[in-house]
């Protein structure tokens, strides 16, 4: 792909990352966290999309620091943060590959997938509980709960907010017990811009929202939305809706619901049954080796 953004934003790491994948002649995939977590907990999907041929990427958010203790320790390196900036960021890495990758993401990092798509950026696109964008309208009770310890305070916009672990059990593990839902929390939990919260809260009302997808472009790629059945954060009717205002495009659009999931469902125990379920989907567009673009 021809570069059409300096890469202001990439790190050096991301830049070895990219230099290895055009090296490499395989189909780059590349994975985009959300709020709350960091680019280590897609470690097992890369290992996996590897062992089956892919090049993996994990870039992360623009300075996100490398350890959850880092991240802990200084969370305001991770403050305002805002949709559009991020997802130039990861445009910025599409464009340095030779060819178009696969992209999966997960939460925000679903929302981010879907604009890389409708950037024409994508060869096939995965969206597992996908934040919100304009257009998508259900509110569910259990989605305002989740997103509560930012909203509920307006300060937050330009602060990197925290969960507590309760917040983390109601949010992102209520469908596995408490024994794995603290040893998630400890893992991978770290705090979150608030910024893009209150960008997805508010983009039905602002038409210049950066919560936006371009849905029309026939270059779009084939798209797979996947929803845990039982998350709180991101419930079956956001993500269902955000699968009908796609099926628009004139690519394929399909919808998956995992049984019995919550929003953890890419880092918990069942994370490989998920990562299985992107990995077929992609497998019907793209060839996980191969040295050009057909």
């Amino acid at each position: 792909m021809s570069s059409a953004a300096s890469p202001t934003t990439i790190t050096e790491h991301e830049a070895q990352a990219v230099d290895r994948a055009n090296a490499t002649g395989r189909r780059p995939v590349m994975f985009i966290h959300g709020l709350w977590l960091l680019p280590s907990s897609w470690d097992r999907w890369a290992a996996l999309f590897e062992e089956a041929g892919y090049v993996a990427l994990t870039p992360g958010w623009p300075d996100d620091p490398e350890t959850v203790a880092e991240a802990n320790a200084h969370p305001e390196v991770m403050a305002k943060k805002t949709v559009g900036q991020v997802a130039d960021h990861f445009a910025q890495v599409a464009y340095g590959l030779e060819q178009k990758p696969v992209v999966i993401g997960h939460s925000f990092g679903g929302l981010l997938a879907q604009i890389l798509a409708g950037r024409g950026l994508a060869a096939a696109t995965v969206a597992i509980d996908p934040a919100p964008f304009r257009g998508v309208l259900p509110l569910p009770f259990s989605a305002l709960k989740s997103a509560f310890p930012v909203l509920g305070n307006p300060a937050n916009r330009d602060r990197a907010v925290p969960l507590t672990y309760d917040q983390f059990r109601y949010a992102f593990a209520n469908a596995v017990d408490d024994a794995e839902a603290e040893a998630l929390y400890k893992q991978f939990a770290v705090p979150a811009p608030g910024a893009p919260l209150f960008q997805a809260a508010t983009s039905n009302f602002n038409p210049w929202t950066e919560a936006q997808v371009d849905l029309a472009n026939p270059g779009r790629g084939p798209l797979l939305v996947m929803s845990g059945e039982h998350d709180h954060t991101v419930p079956h009717a956001v993500a269902h809706a955000a699968y009908e205002l796609q099926r628009k495009n004139p690519g394929v659009t399909e919808f998956v619901e995992m049984k019995g999931r919550g929003h953890a469902l890419t880092i918990d125990h069942g994370w490989r049954e998920v990562a299985e379920t992107a990995m077929a989907f992609a497998a019907r567009f793209v060839k996980a080796r191969e040295t050009a673009e057909a």
